[in-house]
Formats: C-alpha cells, structure tokens, sequence
C-alpha cells in the first residue's frame, strides 16, 4: 500500500463536503479521510478506524503501531490506549475476513501487560468471539 495515499484515494470515492451544519466528528472525519496515511496522527487513525472508515487500508497500519510501541507500553506499566480500543471494538467480520490480521493483533496483545480493566474487558470479548480464528 502506498501510505502517500489517502483512504479517499485509495477507495476511488469522494465523498461530498459534509453539509454546513455537521458535527465536529463527521467534518473531521472528512477532512482526515483525504489526508495521506502517512500523514494521519495516532488519534486521527483511532477517529477512522472508530467509525469503520477505510478499514482495509488503516488497520494494518494500527496493528504496526500498536506492536512497535508494545514493548514500551508493557515497560511502562498500566496501558488504556484509545487506538487499541478502537482496534479491538471492530465488528467481528472484520476480523473473519483478515484473519491474519486478528491473529497479528493476538500477538501484540500477548506482549502487554497490566492492562486496563476496560481494554481488558475489549480484549477478552475479542478473543472469545475470534476463538476459532485466533
């Protein structure tokens, strides 16, 4: 995939301008939908993927955040990370029809540690859902 490519690109569909009285999240997600994939910050990834937009293309990109800073996160203790909400709270089908990608996630989960009480919670509903897959 090419990351200096935005999702709107990628998808071979632009999206109208939203209409002048949208909420903050839908104008943002407009906005952040034509911007390169490079280009999107942590939290501007964590608002697509949140609200099922571009799937295909940025939840590889989540994984490999979440797995390079995985080691840090597990080092520094207690971990509640928005990103990795949004990645674990994906519908199930998403993850039937990329089981490669559920079982890359599985093996970023296994290395961290003192998890949340509520990415735990994300955590376990996920992998009971994917069992079979996992």
């Amino acid at each position: 995939m090419d990351r200096s490519s935005s999702v709107e690109e990628l998808e071979a569909d632009r999206w109208p301008a939203p209409p002048g009285d949208s909420t903050t999240l839908v104008r943002s997600v407009h906005e952040l939908r034509r911007r390169a994939i490079k280009d999107l910050s942590v939290e501007g990834l964590r608002r697509l993927i949140a609200q099922d937009v571009g799937l295909r293309w940025l939840l590889p990109v989540a994984l490999e955040f979440l797995r390079d800073t995985a080691p840090q996160e597990a080092a520094a203790g207690w971990y509640d990370d928005d990103l990795l909400s949004a990645v674990l709270t994906r519908r199930e089908p998403v993850w039937r029809n990329a089981p490669e990608l559920a079982r890359h996630l599985d093996g970023t989960l296994r290395m961290l540690t003192d998890l949340s009480p509520y990415i735990q919670r994300e955590v376990d509903d996920f992998r009971t859902a994917l069992s079979d897959v996992l």
